[in-house]
């Protein structure tokens, strides 16, 4: 009998993880062994109520555990942060194209977070960190509000001490006791020790922020075709079957949510 293509299948909630007093990380473990590339999505299903998208945060190279990063932002995340340990959930996936990392091999790797948007490049980095002889560098710049809003407060100072590794974080406004960079995360891009000749960019976080991002980038000198955007529009269905997630011609859910902006450069408001 053919499996139902929107059937999940089941998942325990190992930990709960409070990262900043709106987003937590939870840690999974599926009922089976897990694949998924870095970049690609799943449905996260909130039994007897609904399903959200959400682009796993930890190793592709671990199947046993998977851990998404969520912000309490509609009903289904609050239904989500409500969760314990020992809760169950639904997995659907994955779903869409990852990051191409065969095309970042022998390259500076430009990486641009904002807010929430660092969960899918965590995956990202961890896919980088384990195989870094294959890159020259990765260069993450990460912005937050404030300094309570920063995610992953822990692993950002390991990943600062990891060879060929440049990190710096920014947030729009200070408290009392931090003595990092303040102001948009732009700001932080200007110096940023890459060869815009041999580099790639990626971003992920709120559409605004993505959008002078990939401006940023274009007028440092990369080329739109190098130049990587996470664009998680409402993929409901995760098949192309919905057309929720339209863009232009294309599906998120399908085509993407990794797009280069060349892909989308022509089109009209693909920031909304």
């Amino acid at each position: 009998m053919k499996k139902n293509i929107y059937s999940p299948f089941e998942a325990v909630v190992e930990e709960v993880r409070q990262e900043t007093p709106t987003i937590k990380t939870f840690v999974l473990r599926p009922a089976e062994p897990f694949v998924f590339r870095t970049g690609q999505f799943i449905e996260l299903t909130v039994p007897g109520l609904g399903e959200a998208p959400f682009t796993p945060s930890s190793d592709p190279g671990v199947k046993d555990i998977m851990d998404v990063t969520i912000m309490n932002a509609g009903l289904v995340t609050s239904k989500l942060h409500a969760m314990n340990k020992g809760d169950k959930v639904g997995i659907r996936g994955p779903y869409g194209a990852g990051y191409p990392l065969d095309k970042f091999a022998g390259r500076d790797i430009l990486i641009v977070g904002g807010g929430v948007g660092l969960a899918p490049l965590r995956s990202l980095l961890y896919s980088l960190f384990s195989d870094m002889d294959k890159y020259n560098k990765v260069v993450l710049r990460y912005g937050a509000k404030t300094p309570t809003d920063i995610v992953y407060k822990d692993l950002i100072p390991k990943w600062e001490k990891k060879a060929k590794v440049d990190v710096a974080t920014t947030v729009d406004v200070a408290d009392v006791n931090w003595r990092g960079n303040v102001g948009l995360v732009t700001n932080i891009l200007r110096d940023a020790p890459v060869d815009v000749k041999n580099a790639v960019g990626v971003v992920c976080g709120p559409p605004v922020m993505m959008k002078f991002v990939a401006l940023k980038f274009l007028e440092m000198g990369l080329a739109p075709a190098d130049i990587y955007l996470s664009m998680e529009k409402n993929m409901s269905c995760g098949l192309g079957k919905c057309g929720h997630c339209r863009i232009g011609p294309f599906y998120a859910c399908k085509d993407g949510p990794v797009f280069t902006y060349e892909q989308l450069k022509e089109l009209n408001d693909i920031w909304d």
